[in-house]
């Protein structure tokens, strides 16, 4: 089984790469999380989770091993394949993601496409404690409607993206906080185009 690859990305598109590793393509399923921070020609190192049926040899890779960690126990829950799992990654970064499990908030889980209210409640009753002990700090509140989201809540995970694609953590951390001080309530995908914009002016 292939349990990491480490190549330059040779195609990107929202929720699949594809890895040259020694002249060969591997074709990657993967998060938004995780393929919106790599681009064409970097490279890229993926904890991959390999999946063998009788008519498909699937590779899901993810930029972390909380993250593989996470797709696992996901598709362990009845009634969630790959496809669930991964759009539940690609909508909710995996400390919200978590924070929403262990809070069993059935109203967050079921905004996800292909999530409804009886998987959405599975996850929590099943994966209540287990998301606990992922290595990530589950987001334990969320905003009421009419309220801000806490400041900087994706700040970190932005920052990552941005020095995943070649920039300094200095220069990240200050376009990021540019970005924040004007757009509080950013989400985590407009966080980082807003920060590239930021970089590209120096």
């Amino acid at each position: 089984m292939i349990a990491r690859l480490t190549g330059t990305v040779a195609e990107r598109d929202d929720q699949r790469l594809t890895v040259d590793v020694h002249g060969v393509g591997y074709e990657v399923f993967c998060p938004r999380s995780t393929s919106m921070t790599l681009r064409e020609g970097a490279e890229a190192t993926l904890y991959v989770h390999t999946l063998v049926r009788e008519d498909a040899f699937h590779l899901y890779g993810f930029g972390s091993k909380p993250e593989k960690a996470m797709f696992l126990l996901l598709t362990g829950v009845t009634g969630v394949g790959p496809k669930v799992a991964l759009a539940l990654l690609s909508d909710l970064p995996i400390a919200e993601l978590a924070g929403a499990i262990a809070r069993a908030d059935v109203t967050a889980l079921s905004r996800v496409s292909g999530v409804g209210k009886k998987t959405a409640s599975r996850l929590a009753l099943e994966l209540k404690d287990k998301v606990l002990g992922l290595g990530v700090s589950p987001v334990m509140a969320t905003a009421s409607a009419g309220t801000p989201a806490l400041p900087g809540a994706g700040m970190g995970d932005a920052v990552s993206a941005l020095v995943n694609l070649g920039y300094s953590k200095a220069r990240a951390d200050k376009a990021i906080q540019t970005v924040l001080a004007e757009h509080p309530d950013m989400p985590l995908e407009g966080l980082i185009r807003l920060g590239l914009a930021q970089l590209a002016k120096g």
